[in-house]
């Protein structure tokens, strides 16, 4: 029996940087990343990643211009949301990319 090996990290890397050189090309990135991160549910995780992160940075930097942590906050949430919208058809290409590994 062999372990698949993966990476969620390696994975949304790969999510993260081939749609920006290959914006051409949609839903590649996400079927790389997902091939990456060897498995299904790695591949969800590592798809829902950089939405997170994208939200925590807007928060922090916000906050930080500011000095006001409401407005920290309502810019998180609003990086969450929109990243949230984009990884809707990322999730998809995951799960492919994850199944393909």
């Amino acid at each position: 029996m062999s372990e698949k090996s993966g990476s969620v990290g390696w994975g949304a890397f790969w999510m993260f940087l081939i749609p920006v050189l290959l914006f051409w090309l949609p839903g590649i990135g996400s079927l790389v990343g997902g091939k990456v991160a060897g498995s299904v549910g790695n591949a969800l995780l590592a798809a829902l990643l950089p939405a997170l992160l994208l939200g925590a940075a807007l928060f922090f930097f916000a906050t930080a211009l500011t000095g006001m942590f409401v407005i920290g906050v309502l810019a998180g949430v609003g990086g969450l949301f929109l990243g949230m919208i984009h990884a809707g058809m990322l999730l998809l290409g995951a799960i492919i990319g994850g199944l393909i590994a």
